[in-house]
């Protein structure tokens, strides 16, 4: 087992005998669980020495779960996710909490749960308007849900510089890139949709909240307006993702039809010319036997040619199909 033990305002290297021993005092502690390794200890300690629910100890052992809030009897069981682009599982703590104490589960180093210990003692809900079970589950929830932020504001910068480089030059990489970055927003709402609607069951009193106070119910409303917001973000950036994969095809067919239309006025120029080659090439004995001089070669030959290619030139350029003015 791998952890750290508050009590008292005394962080100790957690292990059985000291979780036992405040499992059965009466002083209010913090037990925060590394399950990076799963030998199966913490399991044993949660459902065994703990006495939780079954259902809400096989949760805590997978994780990418999807965040939810469950009210058991002595006990609620709560799922936080926060941003992971990375996709290591470290954005992510399930947290148990009842009167006397607060269990966090998290694998690895979770960047969520080292904030809170450095703010605990300095944040505002610690004095005496909720209790430290609210302000442990608070701080964690806060960190989790702001980190969101920067990750969607490296979006919106990603997808200003990616339009103006469709908008330049289009490539099939940026393509696939538009199509990965769609994928991560739709990851991020899968874990911001449900939280919001967690967190708006909670500020709705649907479940008893050990701890919960009225002035602590204000901070968690708050964090339900950051995560609407964060909802909206990934709403707006998806489709304005959608707008640039637009972009990036209405680009690409444009470019496309201007192939098209250089190899039609090119297709074109040749039609007359291979008429023309076409029809004096005949072995009619009336064409091999008058046209015979040189200057019928270059005036019937070659200049019906130059005739026939200035009178498209000036036509294409009429409809504007050159560059120019269309008439």
């Amino acid at each position: 087992m791998k952890g750290t033990l508050t009590q008292n305002g005394t962080d100790t290297e957690a292990n059985t005998e000291d979780v036992l021993a405040a499992l059965a005092g009466k002083d209010f502690f913090w037990l925060d669980l590394d399950d990076a390794v799963t030998d199966g200890t913490v399991a044993e300690l949660l459902g065994v020495h703990f006495g939780f629910h079954p259902l809400a100890v096989a949760a805590a052992e997978k994780f990418k779960q999807r965040p939810r809030f469950d009210d058991y009897d002595n006990f609620v069981y709560l799922v936080a996710r926060g941003a992971d682009p990375t996709d290591n599982g470290q954005a992510e703590v399930h947290c148990f909490w009842s009167d006397r104490y607060v269990v966090t589960v998290h694998r690895g180093d979770c960047p969520a749960v080292q904030a809170v210990r450095g703010r605990m003692t300095q944040h505002r809900l610690a004095a005496t308007i909720a209790s430290p079970q609210i302000v442990i589950v608070y701080l964690i929830m806060n960190a989790l849900v702001d980190g969101f932020f920067p990750v969607l504001n490296d979006f919106d910068e990603k997808i200003d510089a990616l339009e103006d480089d469709i908008l330049k030059a289009p490539t099939e990489e940026q393509l696939g890139e538009l199509f990965d970055m769609k994928r991560e927003l739709m990851n991020m709402r899968k874990v911001i949709a449900p939280q919001r609607d967690m967190m708006a069951s909670i500020n709705a009193g649907v479940a008893d909240v050990p701890g919960m106070t009225d002035e602590a119910a204000r901070y968690f409303r708050d964090l339900y307006d950051h995560l609407i917001r964060l909802a909206d973000l990934v709403d707006s950036y998806r489709d304005l993702l959608t707008s640039v994969m637009d972009t990036h095809l209405s680009t690409v067919s444009n470019r496309l039809n201007v192939v098209m239309k250089q190899l039609a006025i090119i297709a074109t120029v040749f039609l007359p010319l291979s008429w023309l080659t076409g029809f004096f090439g005949q072995n009619f004995a009336f064409l091999v036997g008058h046209i015979t001089t040189t200057w019928s070669f270059f005036v019937v030959g070659i200049g019906t040619e130059v005739v026939a290619v200035t009178l498209l030139f000036m036509l294409f350029r009429r409809r504007g199909w050159l560059g120019g003015p269309s008439v």
